[in-house]
């Protein structure tokens, strides 16, 4: 048995697929197979079970991954942090995130942290969803991720940063851009630009109104919240947002936005593996940008 071996074992749990794995480590099928093979052989049991759209883990495969993947994470964070003892102020920092993230909530602190730590290199790893982002940082090979918050996610760590108030987009000559609130009851009677369907934020939105009752039409959907605005603005449908750092409220230009009123806000913010062994430098980026966007949410307000 090989850390290699368990490596590959967990990839393969992960990914269903022992053909996505050797895609992804650029190796045949037959080379990903025999790692689990050699894992079998020194268990005594059989790890994979196969179906017809790949293979999951048996129960005994489901423990081995479980503890695989824990040491295999906590070696990774160690391994960094002798790198960064070494290289001192220089280094890599690994996030992922969601595409418009760093725009929204990261340009600020990007760019103090650079100048800061001009030898660090900050390497972005963009995903559709929290929940991607979640896989891709128990992988091993990331140090943060940047989430909607939605509650616990095994041998995760998460810090909630800001909580993020929902506003309606429409635009400047809609009936309801004048308007100083608008309640979730009138959503009945608008057309809404759908959220991402794999989105926690999307997600957040329709349970919260499920459990209000409210059945809203929506003839649009969008891959993410700056396209949803855009849609808005071309007087496509109406858009249900969480107002992002530095945005004013209700705004200006052919663009309003009106805040919504019973909606609980979106806490969104950092996940880890494990905030005691985060490197240094990775921390120190993660300060960085809790400060800069609590400092500008703070500027964020409904008028």
């Amino acid at each position: 048995m090989t850390l290699d071996d368990l490596r590959v074992f967990v990839a393969v749990c992960r990914a269903g697929s022992l053909s996505a794995v050797a895609r992804e480590l650029g190796c045949t099928q037959s080379a990903v197979s025999q790692h689990v093979k050699r894992l079998e052989r020194e268990a005594g049991v059989s790890l994979l079970e196969r179906r017809p759209r790949g293979v999951v883990p048996t129960p005994a495969g489901r423990v081995l991954r479980d503890a695989a993947s824990d040491s295999i994470s906590g070696l990774d964070l160690a391994l960094r942090r002798l790198g960064d003892l070494v290289n001192g102020d220089s280094g890599a920092v690994r996030v992922t995130t969601g595409g418009t993230t760093v725009r929204h909530f990261m340009a600020e602190a990007v760019v103090a942290f650079r100048q800061r730590y001009p030898k660090v290199s900050l390497e972005f790893r963009t995903e559709t969803s929290s929940r991607d982002c979640f896989d891709a940082l128990s992988a091993g090979d990331l140090d943060l991720a940047w989430v909607t918050i939605d509650g616990p996610v095994r041998g995760i760590e998460q810090r909630p940063v800001v909580s993020l108030p929902w506003v309606l987009a429409v635009r400047s000559d809609d009936p309801l851009a004048g308007r100083p609130c608008v309640s979730t009851a009138e959503f009945s009677d608008i057309s809404l630009i759908r959220l991402p369907e794999n989105s926690t934020s999307g997600a957040r939105l329709d349970a919260a109104f499920a459990e209000l009752g409210i059945r809203s039409s929506s003839g649009t959907s969008v891959a993410d919240w700056d396209t949803a605005l855009l849609l808005a603005e071309l007087g496509l449908g109406h858009a249900v947002v969480p107002v992002l750092p530095g945005w004013e409220v209700p705004g200006d230009g052919p663009l309003r936005l009106v805040p919504v009123g019973g909606l609980p806000p979106l806490p969104v913010g950092w996940a880890v593996r494990r905030w005691d062994a985060l490197a240094p430098l990775a921390r120190v980026f993660a300060d960085t940008v809790a400060r800069s966007c609590t400092e500008r949410t703070a500027g964020t307000h409904p008028k």
